[in-house]
């Protein structure tokens, strides 16, 4: 007897929970119907464009624009600053070096601005920092109430720390000006500083682990947060970090919080995460339908060289005369290795070529990783030689090419590689060395070629076409293929 009622009280407990949380979402889902209606006032700007000039606008960037809510509002896309909803102080002063909204932006804005929850499906290098940045701080400088005491109203999570200082570094040049405090918060530094700066931080740039940590130990409360942000999902869940997001959002408030994810896939694991944490969210999609395969920016020239193993280095070599000569000579190229060891090997073969060259790789401590990248985006090194701690979310302005001397463990990251190149609406040059050692990948790797228009050469093809998942029980999908018919091969370590 005793037993079921146990039970009686846990299931009746279990239905208390669900029944609230359900009526969260119901009233988060109100509060966005009721946001949406009213949000037309925001956007009667005389100004605005004709509905020739968004429909232009809309198919010459393969917009698509998906509202699920009922009753709500149609908004067209800002796709000029002047459009803006007002604003009295300095906050939109760094716009005027800008020509005008980036595609994201202009799509995203108006949902944003009104409060909506969105997702925003486009490729790396769109302006997605400025387009979920700048509503967030016209919000929290609306709404700000001085002298109570400090707890973050926004939190904005990012896969890695250098996309973390990215954001950070984007975000706080604007939040200055309406004198809003920024922190950044990531692992492999003190945590006592970040301590002190989430004292009177608004806004928190974070990756998941740390921002857990601090959590746990009790340095941060979330419980007043507004306005989230998961920039680059599909990576961070790539990392394994879904069960933190899930613990860093929990105590977030869900009725008043405006959820906003950003992502290049929408694999459905990105959608599950999307349907858990977000109410009636506005779906954005930059380039064309969403797919839960990686699509190259077709800004980038892709080109594929069939090599034997023992040829990469020298190539590299050829590669960087090539494209580093007379007025070339002071161009950035970004070359990456898929080991730390290989990338210190390439970076010292460069150097002893006399390339100016700086590394960046996961033996590196944190202040040697910002004086190698500060020398790249300075031009004080025209040479970056980087693993993949570096794929993906860095800035790095006037990238003009990118060189894989070896081809890394999924064609996702791959796409995140020569993503650094072509960015802000700049044409790009990726240029790939392939080897037999690749071959599993050649299937993924020619699909992500065709579906950016880009020649295919015939030495790729002779590896096969097909897509093939493998699995292994240590290394699940993410292995090479090795010849079992081949003699072995001594290796000798270095000491």
């Amino acid at each position: 007897m005793a037993k079921r009622e146990l039970q009686d009280k846990g299931s009746t407990e279990h239905r208390a929970k669900k029944k609230s949380r359900n009526e969260k979402h119901t009233k988060k889902a109100e509060d966005s119907q009721a946001s949406a209606q009213s949000s037309e006032t925001q956007y009667t700007d005389p100004k605005e464009p004709s509905p020739a000039v968004i429909e232009k606008f809309l198919e010459e960037n393969s917009v698509k624009i998906t509202d699920t809510l009922e009753g709500a509002t149609k908004l067209h896309p800002i796709t000029s600053f002047s459009h803006l909803p007002t604003c009295k102080s300095a906050l939109y002063r760094p716009l005027e070096s800008f020509a005008s909204p980036t595609a994201i932006q202009s799509a995203t804005w108006p949902f944003l601005f009104s409060g909506r929850d969105v997702i925003g499906i486009a490729e790396t290098g769109s302006g997605k920092t400025l387009g979920f940045g700048l509503p967030c701080l016209k919000n929290l400088q609306d709404s700000a109430k001085k002298g109570k005491p400090y707890k973050p109203t926004a939190v904005m999570i990012s896969p890695t720390r250098e996309l973390a200082m990215q954001i950070h570094d984007q975000i706080s040049k604007f939040a200055e000006l309406v004198d809003i405090k920024v922190a950044c918060i990531f692992g492999g530094v003190k945590k006592e500083e970040q301590r002190e700066a989430l004292k009177t931080a608004a806004i928190v740039v974070a990756t998941p682990g740390r921002l857990k940590d601090l959590q746990n130990d009790g340095s941060v409360d979330l419980g007043k947060v507004k306005y989230l942000v998961l920039d680059e999902a599909d990576r961070m869940l790539d990392k394994g970090f879904e069960q933190d997001i899930k613990d860093i959002i929990r105590p977030m408030p869900v009725s008043k919080r405006q959820t906003v994810m950003f992502t290049a896939t929408w694999p459905p694991v990105v959608r599950d995460l999307a349907a858990t944490f977000m109410t009636s969210p506005v779906t954005v999609t930059i380039g064309g339908e969403p797919s839960a395969d990686p699509r190259a920016n077709t800004r980038i020239k892709q080109v594929v060289e069939v090599v034997k193993p023992h040829e990469k280095e020298q190539r590299l070599v050829q590669l960087l005369n090539k494209y580093q000569k007379g007025p070339s000579s002071s161009d950035k190229i970004l070359v990456f290795c898929l080991y730390k060891k290989e990338a210190v090997r390439v970076e010292r073969l460069l150097w002893n070529k006399g390339f100016k060259v700086a590394g960046i790789h996961g033996d590196l401590g944190q202040q040697e990783r910002f004086k190698s990248l500060e020398s790249f985006k300075k031009g004080v090194s025209t040479v970056l030689v980087a693993t993949d701690v570096a794929a993906r979310g860095l800035d790095i302005p006037s990238v003009k090419l990118v060189i894989n001397v070896t081809f890394p463990l999924t064609v996702e990251d791959y796409v995140h590689r020569i993503g650094r190149t072509g960015r802000a609406g700049a044409e790009g040059h990726a240029i790939t060395l392939f080897t037999e050692v690749d071959k599993a990948q050649s299937g993924a790797l020619i699909n992500v070629l065709k579906a950016a228009n880009q020649d295919v050469p015939e030495d790729l093809l002779k590896f096969g076409a097909t897509v093939k998942k493998k699995q292994h029980d240590a290394y699940g999908a993410f292995y090479k293929d090795v010849d079992t018919n081949k003699t072995s091969t001594k290796i000798v370590f270095d000491d």
